[in-house]
């Protein structure tokens, strides 16, 4: 006699688990809709988060290329005694006679003097604006241009004329530069020569209402007493374009060369250093955005293991049938488990797709190039595929554990 051989269920194949799993879905097409927004909505916080904040690095570091690493500002630093100390009038001279400086400018705050739009505005409404002598060679040294008018030149640095900073430009109302245009500034009028760009690697300027220093020695006052004569100045921040290979080396003895006899009074800083900085620390914020995300994934996991469960009650008999023709539990209880990953699944692509149309959008007014980290899309369809997975583990293995007899009876 031969043995009784058992007979063993074949496994289904990838596709036909797939196929069985849509067939769920696709009938109550709304209520699974329903489920996977809040896994969309947090799976598309996540990629739009880590996307913008990659882009937004992206283009600053662009424009740090663009502008160049190579400049350095030596500022008028403390004293011993807390007060302000002043540069000597010689530093500019001084730091321009280094082997290494390719180009010096250089700018002098008129601390007594204000600015305003015109003098029937109360002299408390400064708009925290300043008036500053400049060098006739900042734009070029700032990597910055003029977006209205003109810059100073050899005449009109000598007369009542200013160029305005893009913010105080802002503030004060002024948006083109129009003939006659005046500002109100020392106590006498000045014309408005120009408006200029922002300038992203000193922003000090972008606040600043700019004069010539022989206008400003003229109409403001702005001089010293060096050597029993009469000069102008002296600068608070010197602006220094140093060969690219030598950075390092000049901003080494910049202090010293500025003011030999204290270089402890001078502060030596490197803009880009502090943009870079900046772009490092954009993502500062991204832990909360990120939780808000990790909270709209979890509120999309309970939605997923709430329609799993009640797609467990409503579809007993449907168990009940196909355990009766042979399908065993662990066919049943992949069924229901590749149900809820496909829910999860199809929440998070179009999470990722939302997250990235976001991203582009966004960077695109910004004139960004759009960076989406590998982890931000990876991690979110992952991260949708285990939420998928835990929340309906135990949907599925509640409807294994139906009998066939106990699932027929609600036929």
């Amino acid at each position: 006699m031969r043995a009784a051989t058992t007979l063993v269920p074949a496994r289904l194949a990838l596709g036909d688990q797939a196929r069985v799993a849509s067939t769920g879905l696709r009938a109550r097409p709304l209520r699974a809709a329903l489920s996977a927004l809040g896994i969309a909505i947090g799976v598309a916080a996540i990629v739009a988060v880590l996307g913008l904040s990659s882009s937004s690095q992206a283009g600053l570091l662009s424009e740090i290329d663009r502008l160049g690493t190579n400049l350095l500002t030596a500022n008028n630093g403390q004293s011993f005694t807390g007060q302000t100390a002043r540069l000597p009038l010689e530093a500019t001279s001084r730091i321009s006679h280094l082997p290494a400086v390719e180009q010096v400018a250089h700018v002098g705050n008129v601390e007594d003097a204000k600015v305003y739009r015109s003098p029937l505005i109360p002299p408390i409404t400064t708009n925290a604006l300043k008036v500053r002598a400049a060098s006739l060679n900042l734009p070029s040294v700032l990597a910055t241009s003029v977006a209205q008018g003109r810059w100073l030149n050899s005449a009109t640095a000598t007369q009542p004329v200013a160029v305005l900073g893009a913010v105080a430009a802002q503030r004060m109302g002024i948006d083109r530069v129009y003939p006659g245009e005046r500002v109100w500034l020392g106590g006498q009028w000045f014309y408005v020569g120009g408006i200029l760009d922002p300038a992203v690697l000193t922003p000090d300027i972008d606040t600043s209402v700019l004069i010539g220093y022989p206008a400003a020695q003229r109409y403001l006052g702005y001089a010293s007493i060096s050597q029993g004569k009469l000069a102008v100045g002296p600068p608070s921040t010197i602006y220094v374009r140093a060969r690219t290979d030598h950075v390092a080396d000049v901003q080494a003895v910049l202090g010293q060369t500025a003011n030999p006899e204290a270089p402890n009074e001078v502060d030596v800083s490197q803009p880009s250093d502090a943009l870079t900085a900046r772009a490092a620390a954009s993502g500062a914020f991204n832990s909360l955005f990120l939780g808000l995300g990790a909270v709209a994934l979890i509120v999309g996991a309970v939605g997923v293991a709430n329609i799993m469960i009640i797609s467990v009650l409503e579809r007993r008999s449907e168990i009940g049938l196909r355990r009766a023709l042979g399908a065993t539990r662990g066919q049943i209880r992949g069924q229901f488990l590749s149900e809820a990953i496909m829910l999860a699944l199809l929440g998070g692509a179009a999470g990722v797709a939302s997250g990235v149309a976001a991203t582009a959008v966004y960077a695109g007014t910004k004139h960004w190039a759009v960076v989406i980290p590998a982890e931000a899309w990876a991690g979110g369809i992952g991260s949708a595929i285990a939420i998928g997975a835990l929340a309906g583990l135990l949907p599925a293995l509640r409807a294994a554990r139906l009998s066939p007899t106990e699932a027929l009876r609600t036929v």
